[in-house]
């Protein structure tokens, strides 16, 4: 949240000040979850088992209703996957299991896979030929393509159009 403040006065002093919390831009939010998410870590969940035994839990229960009660750390039960990472802080994003792999065809999980898909062999985003057929080769082929061209409006409600024929080169994962 950010402090963002208005002044009211005459001629533009300052006799009444106005201020309000407001959220962040949404690009600064987006920003920021993108980097905790490209920052993500495989965590374990630790044993959080209670080392007192029965008998003292039933003696401090009076006890307990006294004072205040402290908030559980859970981000504290969790332990890198990896031994040699860190321990995720709070704000850290972390995961228990991998993701499937989607360039696989899984019917079971209802992954389709990337074989057959077209894609964009001169991007480097997610549409690119690389990414999206996961390292595999892709077909290239060239293709005619008819559509509407040329169209003109003529008065009212008719619109003609021509038929342009033209070569296609598409690429597809193989």
């Amino acid at each position: 949240m950010r402090k963002e403040c208005k002044c009211h006065g005459m001629s533009g002093s300052c006799t009444v000040k106005t201020c309000w919390w407001r959220l962040p831009y949404f690009r600064r939010v987006s920003d920021a979850l993108k980097d905790r998410f490209d920052g993500a870590s495989r965590v374990l969940v630790k044993n959080a088992g209670d080392p007192r035994t029965p008998n003292d839990r039933r003696r401090n229960r009076r006890r307990k209703n006294t004072r205040k009660r402290k908030k559980k750390k859970y981000y504290k039960l969790l332990k890198p996957f990896n031994p040699d990472h860190k321990p995720p802080s709070k704000k850290d994003l972390v995961y228990l299991e991998d993701s499937p792999d989607f360039c696989v065809k899984n019917r079971k999980l209802g992954i389709r896979g990337t074989s057959g898909r077209e894609c964009n062999k001169t991007s480097i985003g997610l549409d690119g030929c690389d990414l999206m057929c996961c390292g595999r080769p892709y077909y290239t082929r060239i293709i005619e393509v008819q559509e509407r061209c040329s169209c003109t409006f003529q008065w009212c409600c008719v619109v003609r159009c021509k038929t342009c024929k033209y070569m296609k080169t598409v690429h597809t994962c193989s």
